[in-house]
């Protein structure tokens, strides 16, 4: 019997993903799945009710009758509790799930005896790069961050020449160089800007370097015996920490990208030297959601100290609904096919890593040890 599939119009506010396109439902619908999809659930990615229906998918009128008898629930963000009251036991969804933003939802799931798996948890390995959902909208993220800073920016990017003279280049400096920093710095130098970048991993240092930016870094060899790198000395950390606040002050544009899963994001401008930076400058913060980088951001807000920017922007992905959710589906039909065997219906490989470390819930157990240790700690 195939497997029925539900897809939700998501809730939260100025969400506009879809965790399905209808490039994606057909090729689901030819392996034999049987799609519902909520009517509306792709009107804000700009995917009409009419695509999904002539990719093969059923159009359901509300969450009630959609979840009614689902057994896999595709979704972007996680389920708010009055949606995991309406899926049926031994269901499973699949999305990202923020249990430690969200340990109330995952009680809920185990309560209900609702399975969940958490795609932000999908190990970072190789094999698993092709379902890789935070790699994919950190690159939507970076991309729309460089783009946002050239609008905030009261000067041009590149240089200009003109009957009267020249305009100097902007120079923006990219604070954190992973998949959104990355995208970041290329955009900011597909738009002509002079780009400098910094990363506690060095190892970063030649992406950046590929890019054509300047990376940040001190003359320190930090080299141990075997090739791994030594710990800084605190006259080593203190040099380092000058660089970095030198770099800011002669920015005119700053965007900054670090953040770790399930923890405040690492505070790396303070007050003083937003100070101290030109008037005009601009700060694009895209850990605002977990705490900010800069120590002035407020979410979701634009803030002027001293005559600097301060922008952090929430849930950029969604501002680019169309590539955003074709990545995102193409990442969960990936995930999606380690789920089903074929001839036994979800039956997930339980000896498979990634099927390991993505579960949250199974069966009516928090699998996940750090959200199971928040919950039995009474955090939640």
């Amino acid at each position: 019997m195939a497997i029925r599939v539900a897809v939700p119009k998501e809730t939260v506010p100025g969400e506009r993903r879809v965790a399905l396109i209808p490039d994606v439902v057909a090729r689901m619908a030819k392996q034999g799945y049987q799609v519902r999809v909520e009517r509306g659930a792709g009107e804000g990615a700009f995917f009409d009710d009419a695509a999904f229906e002539a990719a093969g998918a059923e159009l359901v009128e509300g969450k009630e009758a959609l979840y009614r008898d689902a057994e896999l629930v595709l979704k972007v963000q996680p389920p708010s509790e009055d949606e995991v009251d309406l899926m049926p036991e031994g269901a499973i969804v699949v999305g990202f799930l923020q249990p430690h933003r969200y340990p109330e939802r995952v009680r809920r799931l185990a309560e209900r005896k609702v399975n969940a798996f958490a795609l932000e948890l999908i190990p970072r390995i190789t094999r698993a790069q092709a379902m890789d959902v935070l790699s994919s909208q950190a690159s939507v993220a970076g991309y729309k961050a460089g783009v946002l800073a050239a609008d905030l920016a009261p000067k041009f990017f590149p240089m200009l020449t003109y009957a009267a003279g020249t305009i100097r280049p902007a120079l923006v400096l990219v604070l954190g160089a992973g998949v959104a920093g990355l995208q970041a710095i290329a955009t900011a130098k597909r738009l002509g800007a002079v780009v400098e970048a910094y990363d506690v991993r060095r190892a970063a240092g030649e992406q950046v370097r590929s890019l054509g930016a300047k990376f940040l870094e001190l003359d320190i060899d930090a080299e141990a015996e075997g090739g791994y790198a030594r710990e800084l000395t605190p006259e080593e950390k203190e040099k380092e920490r000058k660089m970095v606040e030198d770099a800011v002050a002669r920015a005119d544009v700053v965007i900054t990208t670090a953040q770790i899963p399930g923890r405040p994001a690492p505070r790396l401008i303070s007050q003083a030297m937003v100070e101290r930076m030109r008037p005009g400058a601009v700060i694009i913060d895209l850990a605002a959601e977990s705490g900010g980088n800069c120590e002035l951001t407020q979410p979701g807000e634009k803030v002027v100290h001293h005559g600097v920017t301060i922008y952090g922007p929430v849930n950029l992905p969604s501002e680019l609904p169309i590539h955003a959710s074709e990545m995102y589906a193409r990442n969960l039909f990936n995930f999606v096919s380690l789920l089903a065997r074929e001839g036994e219906g979800l039956s997930p490989d339980w000896d498979d890593e990634i099927i390991q470390k993505s579960v949250l819930v199974w069966e009516g157990e928090v699998k996940h040890e750090p959200t199971r240790k928040l919950l039995e700690g009474g955090e939640a």
